[in-house]
């Protein structure tokens, strides 16, 4: 911001007014809004007014961020570009048309579908793999209409522009000079602007003596580009990373350049003008030509060059990407929790500005580390540290909101004690034994759920009550990660967004909570097991039945009990070995994957000890380097569910969990872990795009890099299968993963890098990551038909685990627990069908009015800066999980009755539906609220209730 950035908005401002044929395009509103607030003068922002009024500012995709399309998922892609819209059209009614995903590293078919909701009329993408831009430039295919989502085809399809081989930036090669050209303001400097105001690499000033040798430099390009596309017209991209601070000075030197040329258009036979990307897609528009289709393939993986493919960032940064999403998951939840309490509590001691800020702080954090710099894991270890601030920060101030938003719901003493219990889960674990401990649990999800809930706790003797007194299922059992600590399973059966408060109180005497007994086995040398062994050690689940060889101490098998089927599936942690030399070849960086040769077997010795109990089995697998290895170096912890009679536990039993402890890794080593099994598979994956939809990814023989070239991004989701059986995969942060052998699946856990490129130390650019990462993953494993029944809400269910609450109560314990029985029990439970996702019920805040021609007025009026906060407008959004066809019953559309929907928030007065960012009103609904979900539609609304 102070390098480069603010210098970039003052000077282009000031720069445009200048001159009526200048143009300019800004993106992210990150750096905007924090120029808006803070440096712009009352003059620039009525400049600002007027240049967008007059066509000659164009903000292009408007969201917080140029989000990444690889790593992301679609609920925080769809919260960046509102947070921004919400931003731009609250402030100056406007309602960008375009997208300028220039460099993201790989173009996913989820983006598309997520613009044409949004009301896009052209997407504009560039990284692609080199050799299909190649062919796509040499036969002018790269320009289509690309229909991303295979259920909603044409219905979303967007007009798709992919830049040529020099990309977003100009070309800066310029024969007359060894200075970069059409870069008069040359490079920016950080942190501080040099003082004498010269820049590194200044292109040479525009003369008499050189204009028409820049002119024919830049005119040639022009006509090397023209023959890569249908039409005469040339988007020519001026600028690139980090331009523009000083735009006196470039558009002094291009206004020059322009006029020469087009004086003398009859000699270069082109004419050229300033231009936005609204201008170059209009222009093409006019020619009325037909375009060809593209459908549901996406542009991913991404390579550069032969060995360099960018699939290295799908996995970098791990612990970057668990907090990230832990972070949206948290802002999912109290979003819903602070809507339902708005609705429901009128009179409230909660001041709802200073709630809705704490909110805005996660929105924006969250927001924010979707750049695809950000939960890429491809900026430095300084900006990765602000990205953690950021929403450590957020998440501190919704877990504070969650924690006074219960206490005011049932008026408890507000005391430090209990305050500073309650939302600070991560501080520590429940102990004294003095007092009465308790955890409320809230559902985010709408659907009522049956699931465990894990406690540390300091002693090992307790019972577990519900709000009525009523003993509860749960399981006590010693920590693996700790001698002084017990873990605590409670069973907590949820409605869709309630929350359930659970006693935990010490056991003087009988106890409810079932014991975890541990058995210890011994150690095994792996390398030396025998082939044909058959000492099975069984663990089963009303689902499964888990087969381990006692022989080596790993998995063996998978039986699935309904239908009595069996697969063979082992597991086992390797490395890719990666050179860190440039001169010895390709190297593996934040960015890339390049490995020296097959991934290499870590583990000669593994151990392991079970825990069983009649609610929870845990296996505990310690690998060792070798037989004599006093210290493990990673840990498999495998769970499985008992669900007791009269609990829905179609989902607890049909998952398998497994969390893992990998790192610190030695240098330029990466870490996988693989699973193989007899499944006959011919090396197809599935992994899905973005939490969206799901894509096929064959394997593909290259001449070079082919290990690195089949690894792909797994958000939330990889499956592989045959005829007979399929075995899912779900994550809670994103992964890549590949098949490299027929019935495998391998995803890549953690990275350890370093390099000496000069480009990645200038940068600290080199992922000497010596963390310790702790990803979780649930298998699933049954027949196509069963598994696809699964998946989608099991994958939901782990994105959004219950959020857990701490307290210890004194004081007038007997007032509470009613009150508690009565707010949380009896409410009406918001749900919707297995096959619906509420993705969306917030109270955004924004002032802005949903009449089109109101907003523009009270824009032109000066009217939003002096408006509150609107708390009455919810935004609600309901997604389709299923594709067409994907599952006879499930793949139906769904009608929904919004009235009754949220009766439990109150009486519904209207409905409107609206684009996706929420900016364009699609229709008004009936007056009986009654809405009919289509496959994968995502469908967007903003309600008013009656005031109580």
């Amino acid at each position: 911001m102070h390098a480069y950035a603010a210098n970039v908005y003052t000077s282009v401002v000031e720069e445009l007014m200048k001159g009526k044929q200048r143009k300019f395009i800004a993106v992210e509103q990150e750096f905007f809004r924090l120029w808006w607030d803070a440096v712009a003068t009352d003059r620039h922002k009525q400049q600002v007014h007027q240049l967008l009024q007059e066509g000659r500012l164009e903000f292009v995709i408007g969201g917080q961020v140029m989000h990444d399309e690889a790593v992301t998922l679609i609920d925080d892609q769809i919260l960046q570009l509102t947070e921004g819209h919400g931003f731009l059209y609250e402030t100056f009614g406007i309602r960008p048309q375009f997208s300028w995903h220039v460099d993201p590293f790989g173009a996913s078919a989820t983006t598309p579908t997520l613009f044409a909701l949004a009301g896009f009329n052209a997407h504009l993408i560039s990284r692609i793999d080199y050799d299909l831009k190649a062919d796509m430039q040499k036969n002018k295919k790269l320009q289509f209409v690309w229909q991303g989502s295979p259920s909603l085809s044409e219905s979303q399809e967007i007009f798709t522009h992919v830049m040529d081989q020099y990309s977003y930036c100009t070309p800066s090669q310029i024969p007359f000079s060894n200075r970069s050209g059409f870069y008069w303001n040359g490079i920016a400097v950080f942190p501080d602007p040099p003082k004498d105001g010269v820049y590194p690499n200044m292109s040479l000033p525009v003369t008499d003596t050189n204009i028409h040798l820049y002119a024919q430099t830049m005119v040639a390009n022009i006509k090397e580009r023209a023959a890569w596309f249908r039409t005469g017209d040339v988007l020519w991209p001026w600028g690139c990373d980090k331009q523009f601070f000083n735009a006196s000075v470039q558009y002094s030197n291009m206004d020059l350049l322009l006029d020469y040329i087009n004086e003398h258009s009859d000699q270069f036979g082109v004419t050229v003008q300033y231009a936005t990307v609204g201008d170059y897609f209009q222009a093409v528009y006019n020619r009325s030509l037909a375009w060809e289709i593209r459908d549901s393939q996406d542009f991913l993986p991404y390579s550069t060059e032969p060995f360099q493919a960018w699939t290295g960032f799908y996995t970098s940064r791990s612990i970057l990407k668990g907090i990230a999403r832990r972070a949206s998951s948290l802002l999912f939840a109290g979003e819903s929790f602070f809507t339902q309490y708005v609705r429901k509590h009128t009179a409230s001691s909660i001041c709802k500005c200073q709630a809705l800020k704490q909110l805005q702080s996660l929105r924006w954090a969250v927001s924010e580390v979707q750049h695809h710099d950000g939960i890429t894991g491809t900026e430095s270890p300084k900006v990765k540290d602000m990205y953690m601030d950021n929403l450590m920060y957020g998440m501190l101030n919704v877990k504070k909101l969650m924690a006074s938003i219960i206490f005011d719901m049932n008026n408890a003493e507000k005391n430090g004690e209990v305050y500073s219990y309650i939302y600070n889960k991560d501080s520590g674990k429940l102990g004294t034994t003095d007092v009465d401990q308790y955890v409320i649990v809230y559902n985010p999800l709408a659907w009522n759920i049956t699931t465990f809930v894990m406690v540390s706790i300091s002693h090992s003797s307790v019972s577990v009550y519900d709000e009525l007194g009523h003993s509860v299922p749960a399981q006590i059992q010693s920590s693996a990660e700790s001698y002084f600590t017990y873990d605590l399973y409670i069973l907590v059966a949820i409605s869709g967004l309630s929350y359930r408060k659970y006693n935990i109180k010490p056991s003087l005497g009988k106890q409810s909570a079932f014991i975890g007994r541990s058995v210890k086995y011994k150690q095994k040398d792996i390398s030396r097991a025998c082939q044909q062994s058959q000492r099975l050690l069984p663990v089963v689940n009303n689902c499964y039945q888990v087969m381990f060889d006692q022989d080596t101490n790993l998995m063996h098998s998978i039986t699935e009990r309904e239908t009595n089927q069996t697969v063979q599936l082992t597991q086992e942690f390797l490395e890719y070995h990666v050179n860190g030399d440039v001169k010895k070849g390709p190297i593996s960086d934040n960015y890339l994957f390049a490995p020296n040769a097959s991934a290499v077997p870590v583990s000669k010795a593994v151990g392991l000890e079970v825990v069983s109990g009649n609610l929870v089995t845990e296996i505990r697998q310690y690998f060792y380097s070798n037989v004599t290895a006093q210290e493990y170096i990673y840990v498999v912890y495998t769970r499985m569910y008992t669900v007791p009679e009269g609990y829905d536990g179609k989902l607890l039993c049909h998952r398998i969990e497994q969390e893992y402890s990998t790192g610190p890794l030695e240098l330029n080593r990466e870490a996988i872990l693989r699973t193989s099994t007899n499944l006959n598979t011919r090396q197809l994956l599935y992994t899905d795009s973005n939490g969206y939809q799901i894509q096929k990814r064959p394997f593909k023989a290259y001449v070079n890099n082919t290990v690195a070239r089949n690894y792909y991004p797994m958000v939330q989701t990889a499956y592989i299968e045959d005829d007979s059986a399929r075995l899912v995969l779900l994550a809670e942060r994103a992964h890549g993963v590949s098949s490299q052998g027929n019935g495998q699946v391998e995803v890549m856990l953690h990275r350890r890098l370093w390099n000496n490129l000069e480009w990645d130390l200038n940068y600290n650019l080199t992922l000497n990551d010596s963390s310790v990462v702790r990803p979780v993953f649930w298998l699933i494993l049954g027949t196509k038909s069963v598994t696809s029944t699964l998946y989608q809400t099991s994958g939901l269910a782990l994105e959004h685990r219950p959020v857990v609450m701490f307290g210890a109560l004194s004081g007038d314990k007997p007032k509470l627990t009613r009150q508690l029985q009565l707010n949380s029990v009896h409410s009406l439970p918001v749900t919707v069908p297995p096959n619906l996702h509420l993705q969306t019920l917030s109270i955004p805040g924004w002032k802005y009015s949903s009449n089109h021609t109101e907003q523009i007025h009270s824009v032109h009026m000066g009217k939003q800066k002096q408006a509150d906060a609107d708390f009455s407008r919810v935004l609600l959004r309901i997604r389709h999980l299923y594709e067409v066809g994907e599952d006879p019953v499930l793949s139906q559309p769904v009608i929904v009755n919004l009235k009754s929907l949220l009766k439990g928030l109150g009486s519904v007065m209207l409905v409107e539906e609206r684009s996706l960012t929420g900016f364009y009103n699609n229709t008004e609904i009936s007056e009986n609220c009654i809405v009919t979900v289509h496959p994968r539609e995502i469908r967007t609304f903003f309600v008013y209730f009656q005031d109580q």
